[in-house]
């Protein structure tokens, strides 16, 4: 099977550049708590980032790449998109492929009457419990 290979000595640090800084908004396919803790670490991204991802794998589960919609709808219905916003959405399929996109917010939207977040919002987010380190 596949094994992980490192080809950088431990004093290299890898390049990340500030993706929170680029964006204001992220959209991380929510395939499972690991995989949304790996992205998190990997690009650097804080738990508010990653806030809408995890909501929506919480209350809806994986739904494949329509699970980036139910994020962004969330990001909405919270208030929290402004004109001139970016957002970064990234998903992931199985084997090795792997999308993104990025959209700039040109009308904040009015708050949504309806949608998937209507009528419990103002419940989220919620308190995940931690997940064990697997050894």
């Amino acid at each position: 099977m596949g094994r992980k290979s490192d080809h950088h000595s431990a004093d290299e640090k890898l390049y990340r550049p500030g993706f929170d800084t680029l964006f204001q908004h992220f959209c991380i396919h929510p395939g499972g708590r690991r995989v949304l803790d790996e992205v998190q670490k990997g690009l650097g991204l804080s738990d508010a980032d990653m806030e809408a991802s995890h909501m929506t794998l919480h209350r809806f589960g994986n739904m494949a790449s329509s699970s980036l919609l139910y994020e962004l709808a969330y990001i909405e219905a919270k208030g929290r998109m402004r004109k001139g916003d970016r957002v970064c959405m990234i998903s992931f399929s199985p084997g090795i492929d792997c999308s993104s996109v990025v959209w700039e917010c040109v009308k904040p939207p009015a708050q949504p009457e309806n949608g998937p977040w209507a009528g419990c919002i103002h419940r989220y987010p919620v308190q995940l419990p931690k997940v064990a380190k697997r050894v």
